[in-house]
């Protein structure tokens, strides 16, 4: 066996919280927020019965032009999101992997800082947990990375125009069931 191919492999994590030493934070690469087709057609169909409110109410006061609504298959894809992989070391020299999902500010991490990191695990055995929160030892920071959500994705004028479509439903719902 040649000694130079050796790399020791790293193990993920069991415990919700671990306490090491920063390593290396390795390139990252995208991922995709998933968004349950269920949930979409529902957001979007009680949007749609606000949508052709708003249509009407356009076309009756001439006020010209429409919305750039993206589309379905658009919605479906899902916001991407970064995932950075972290090696650390505890104070036994034992390497771990985790991943650092979204954003942190460029300054908050650098090898050889130590940091206690609260985890959660992904559901899959090939994906490394997922850091939730860290505290940094060395600066005494506490970081939460933040990553887009399906509801971020989605935005608020689509779900505020869903909630609209849900009353506008609800209530002619109530006025058919009273006559």
């Amino acid at each position: 066996m040649d000694a130079t191919s050796y790399s020791r492999r790293s193990l993920h994590p069991t415990g919700r919280i671990l306490t090491a030493q920063i390593v290396r934070l390795m390139d990252g690469y995208p991922r995709e927020v998933r968004v349950g087709q269920p949930v979409l057609v529902v957001v979007l169909a009680a949007a749609g019965v606000a949508g052709l409110l708003a249509r009407l109410v356009r076309a009756l006061l001439s006020a010209g032009s429409g919305t750039g609504r993206r589309s379905f298959k658009e919605l479906k894809k899902g916001p991407e999101y970064l995932v950075t992989p972290v090696r650390l070391r505890d104070a036994d020299g034992r390497l771990y992997e985790v991943e650092l999902h979204g954003h942190l500010p460029q300054s908050a991490l650098h090898p050889a800082d130590h940091v206690q990191l609260t985890l959660r695990d992904q559901g899959d055995p090939d994906l490394a947990p997922k850091i939730e929160r860290i505290v940094n030892l060395t600066t005494g920071q506490l970081l939460r990375p933040r990553t887009a959500t399906m509801w971020s994705h989605l935005g608020p004028p689509l779900l505020l125009q869903a909630m609209l479509g849900v009353l506008v439903i609800a209530t002619v719902a109530a006025c058919t069931a009273v006559t």
